[in-house]
């Protein structure tokens, strides 16, 4: 029974250990904000890099 508690709890640690390493940091939520909205709007070339670093850059709170 030992066994399986201790399993049990390895287990659970593990997956909580490898779910924060796949958390987005705010800086790539940020980006992936902005990619998105970028596709959406069709944007291309100098106006998506516009488009991005004033996404980017802009402090939405």
């Amino acid at each position: 029974m030992n066994k399986f508690i201790m399993t049990a709890v390895a287990s659970l640690f593990l997956v909580g250990v490898q779910s924060q390493a796949f958390a987005l940091t705010a800086q790539q939520g940020k980006m992936k904000a902005c990619n998105a909205e970028a596709k959406t709007k069709a944007l291309k070339g100098d106006e998506r890099k516009s488009f991005m670093k004033d996404c980017l850059s802009a402090d939405k709170k």
